[in-house]
């Protein structure tokens, strides 16, 4: 078996805030792989700022695992241990390496174009017209659930701005998700989730930082609003950790983001954790192009979860591989009329 990898700069249609920052381009790195005149690609969205892998070590040890392919998937992802993204781009390649085409990673009534994935629409954070824009061309688009970066406005801006959203939409018309990336303090996040849950929203996503397991646990045991963990997971490798987390901070949900975990394998350790401990979880893109969206898609759609999914990425960039993947009235669907084109 041959593995090569290269690199890609993802540019973003206009700049996208985060709470790192503003946005312009993300790099992401693909693995190649052929045998027997079989090939397959995996991406290794690793996320600069955010992966846990983000390291000077990360080309040396994706040139390495293409230098021991041969080692196989098992025993690769067993030594890369660290690297979430190249686990889960491995994983990957080497499913598409094993499949008649190497896009159609698992098939299903999704693939087929019979059915299709409900998905959030993400509203990016900035000033309030730019956000209150967003939200308008969301619902025109058809979306019945919305989720929104939060923290990096006036707090009171922000509440306006949600208060606009429910003067016009009851909660049974739109459901509404915010993130605040960690951006409140524990000493004013009680407070802060008090004055959020007058808009009857879905959840918030880290309203605090990670790593703060005490504070993330009397938050969640008193919060009026349900709380989701994101940053929380990455870097927590072993189901013991996993299980004490959770049971430790006792959230209401999770959410899988298979770049930044380490693969389906391990998001699917998670699923069984969470379940376990009575945690709703949903699944979420972290920026991959086509290649790792329609990767992680396909296995969304086979865990039969029908809370609406983070899935709705594909069209942020200008140069992203051509995809059947097309999102129409909040929904993510498999068009087989579109073929796939690898030309970035």
């Amino acid at each position: 078996m041959k593995a090569t990898y290269f690199k890609h700069k993802l540019q973003f249609k206009q700049a996208s805030g985060t709470s790192r920052g503003v946005l312009t381009y993300k790099d992401t790195w693909f693995i190649e792989l052929e045998e027997n005149a079989l090939n397959g690609i995996g991406e290794c969205g690793m996320f600069k700022g955010l992966s846990i892998d983000d390291c000077d070590d990360f080309e040396l040890m994706l040139k390495w695992a293409c230098q021991n392919i041969d080692l196989g998937l098992e025993a690769l992802l067993r030594r890369l241990v660290g690297f979430p993204s190249i686990q889960f781009g491995l994983e990957i390649a080497f499913r598409s390496l094993k499949h008649k085409s190497p896009f159609e990673l698992f098939p299903s009534d999704f693939t087929s174009g019979q059915d299709s994935i409900s998905i959030n629409g993400l509203i990016w954070m900035g000033e309030f017209s730019f956000m209150k824009q967003q939200i308008k061309d969301k619902l025109e688009a058809g979306f019945s659930c919305i989720k929104l970066k939060i923290g990096a406005l006036d707090f009171d801006k922000e509440l306006a701005l949600l208060k606009s959203i429910r003067d016009e939409f009851d909660s049974q018309s739109i459901e509404i998700r915010v993130d605040a990336n960690g951006a409140f303090k524990p000493r004013e996040a009680l407070e802060k989730l008090k004055q959020l849950s007058d808009f009857n929203l879905h959840s918030i996503e880290q309203p605090i930082k990670h790593g703060q397991l005490e504070e993330m646990a009397q938050l969640c045991s008193d919060t009026p609003l349900p709380i989701a963990l994101d940053e929380e997971l990455i870097g927590v490798f072993s189901v013991t950790n996993k299980q004490f987390l959770l049971q430790t901070i006792k959230p209401q949900y999770i959410i899988l983001k298979p770049t930044l975990l380490g693969g389906f394998k391990v998001s699917e350790e998670w699923i069984d954790v969470a379940e376990s401990n009575k945690i709703g979880w949903w699944v979420t893109s972290a920026l991959e192009s086509n290649i790792g969206l329609n990767a992680i898609a396909q296995w969304t759609y086979t865990l039969n979860n029908t809370l609406p999914q983070g899935l709705g990425t594909g069209g942020l960039f200008t140069n992203n591989v051509q995809a059947p993947l097309v999102v129409n009235s909040g929904r993510l669907f498999y068009d087989l009329k579109t073929k796939w084109n690898l030309k970035f």
